[in-house]
């Protein structure tokens, strides 16, 4: 009954973060496959998606990093060699973290996967208000949010972000668990209103959607990631108690 779901992520996992020489060890593989078909066994209402598995990716990089000596370069790491008590607890802690983590999202991943759906209409309503020029032009250039911003929802912008930028960004995170749909929604949106400038230069629908699809982040560190999580608190604490800014005049 799960072959095709087990089939699926042995597809996938191979996939995952090309660039980074650790995920391409057959023993992390294997771990992040055990993770990923005990949940979606665990969890039938959604199953495995697609990009599920980028969500694994931060907690095994922190638990791994915890049982390494100290300052040894995480990507040169061969897993193999570490003790087998401990990779066992890198898997159990990635694992249940995952479990918890996505819990309060898991409608994200139900199909039609509307909750996603409906954070990608928010965030164009939310752009439209705050930045009307670069709405406008995002949308006189036949460019909709959903062709980009769906991989930022249901990826959670692992695929944007270089690791070490992503550890950081997952700290606020799970800091804010409890309202973290809400949060994320603003993230995005400071996101895209970081490169306004370079987007509004782009003066075709191919120009904007090579850029939205490959955003520069490669040269970020903790201070650019300093500098996104605060616009998105400004955003949301000016926006996320006016729930008209989410609605158009016609809705």
């Amino acid at each position: 009954a799960y072959q095709g779901t087990y089939r699926q992520i042995h597809i996938d996992i191979p996939r995952m973060s090309p660039n980074i020489s650790l995920f391409r060890q057959k023993v992390v593989q294997d771990i992040f496959e055990r993770i990923l078909f005990i949940w979606s066994v665990r969890h039938p209402a959604s199953g495995y998606v697609q990009g599920i598995n980028d969500l694994v990716t931060p907690f095994f990089i922190v638990f791994l990093y915890n049982n390494l000596p100290q300052g040894v370069n995480i990507d040169s790491v061969n897993v193999e060699c570490l003790d087998q008590d401990k990779r066992n607890m890198v898997e159990a802690d990635s694992f249940w973290c995952f479990c918890k983590f996505l819990a309060g999202i898991q409608d994200n991943y139900i199909f039609p996967q509307l909750g996603i759906q409906h954070k990608i209409n928010q965030l164009r309503e939310l752009i439209k208000r705050i930045d009307g020029s670069l709405h406008s032009h995002l949308e006189s250039n036949g460019i909709e949010y959903l062709q980009f911003s769906f991989r930022w929802m249901n990826n959670l912008l692992t695929r944007e972000l270089p690791l070490r930028c992503l550890i950081r960004l997952w700290d606020t995170y799970l800091s804010e668990l409890d309202t973290f749909a809400i949060f994320q929604l603003f993230v995005c949106a400071a996101f895209l209103l970081h490169w306004r400038d370079d987007l509004l230069l782009e003066k075709d629908f191919q120009g904007l959607m090579l850029m939205l699809q490959n955003l520069p982040t490669q040269d970020w560190s903790d201070a650019e990631i300093n500098m996104l999580v605060a616009e998105a608190y400004r955003l949301k604490c000016t926006f996320a108690d006016a729930p008209n800014h989410f609605q158009t005049k016609g809705s």
